[in-house]
């Protein structure tokens, strides 16, 4: 699981919108992670003596490379100063591509990506611009209450 897309936003508010989009687009909320001061996430479990060591560390698991540091230690400074980061797990092409959409669409300070030629090819996000969770989302201008029947609208006996 080497492939990453980060973006940085100026608050936390910001973020966790992003992150809240993407999971209804589709995205496994194991592969969607949000680290700020106030919800440090995975990073939380780099041992470190100091917030800002511990967002270094974990960064650094994800974007290794040495030419990557410095924008690692951006990260770690944006989060230390009221900022916010959303990380995705890509899987395949189709959630790359859908993901960089949303990140992009919420004007973020910057995004980095890390990579994302390495991927399996399994897919959670939605292939088209209508999210798959609506099928589970009970909707109040909908008439049916069953999913099963919503499921399969227009499939009933004759």
């Amino acid at each position: 699981m080497s492939a990453v897309i980060t973006a940085i936003f100026q608050e936390y508010g910001e973020a966790d919108r992003v992150r809240v989009d993407l999971v209804r687009d589709g995205f496994p909320t194991d592969r969607v992670d949000l680290t700020a001061e106030c919800e440090p996430g995975r990073a939380a479990l780099a041992p470190a003596g100091s917030s800002h060591e511990m967002l270094v560390r974990h960064f650094c698991t994800l974007f290794r490379a040495d030419r990557e540091r410095a924008y690692v230690e951006r990260v770690a400074d944006r989060i230390e100063h009221g900022g916010a980061a959303v990380t995705i797990h890509p899987r395949g092409p189709l959630e790359t591509v859908r993901g960089l959409e949303i990140l992009r669409s919420a004007h973020p300070l910057e995004v980095a990506e890390h990579d994302l030629s390495s991927q399996t090819f399994e897919h959670a996000a939605a292939a088209h611009a209508r999210p798959w969770i609506r099928s589970f989302w009970v909707e109040t201008d909908h008439p049916v209450d069953c999913i099963y029947c919503r499921l399969f609208e227009g499939h009933g006996p004759a």
